[in-house]
Parts: C-alpha cells; sequence; structure tokens
C-alpha cells in the first residue's frame, strides 16, 4: 500500500515547520503515527539508549521530551528497563 504509507508520511511531515515538532497531536492515531516516525528515525534499533540520551533526541524535535518519552513508551515503541535507566527501541 503505497498510496497509504505516502499519505501517512505526509500527514506526519505536515505536523513540523522548520524541523521542529509544532505539537504533539491530541488525536490517537495522528499521535501514533507521529510516534511511528520518531522511534524509527530518532532510534536505532538494537542500540540500548540513556534516559539522557533519549531525552537529547527528543529535544531535537520538541521541548516537551518527557511527554513524547511516556507516549512512545506507553505505544510500544521503546522499551524502558524496569529501574527507568535504559531504553531501547522495540521490535
Amino acid at each position: 500500500m503505497p498510496d497509504t504509507e505516502s499519505r501517512s508520511s505526509h500527514q506526519v511531515s505536515s505536523l513540523f515547520s522548520g524541523g521542529r515538532l509544532t505539537a504533539i497531536p491530541r488525536r490517537t492515531a495522528r499521535r501514533d503515527q507521529l510516534l511511528a516516525h520518531l522511534a524509527q528515525t530518532l532510534f536505532e534499533p538494537d542500540r540500548v539508549y540513556s534516559e539522557r540520551e533519549v531525552n537529547e533526541a527528543l529535544l531535537t524535535v520538541h521541548e516537551d521530551c518527557p511527554a513524547l518519552r511516556r507516549f512512545l513508551v506507553v505505544a510500544g515503541l521503546l522499551e524502558r528497563t524496569r529501574d527507568g535507566g535504559s531504553y531501547r527501541r522495540a521490535g
């Protein structure tokens, strides 16, 4: 379904201005598209990140990195260790 993928990519790109996320979408479907995009573009598979590294990556796109980090974990796109000290991209 390249058409659907292209449409989704366009919808995500419309959330950015000058490389920065203008707002975190409230609508779940739209937010899920954004989160999938962020997980794929900001985090490498099979790499372990400290909380500081996750925050630094998220700060490149939006100032509310705690909210984005929490959304990514809840969505199952980032896995967090029990102690919250390290993260890795799921899948």
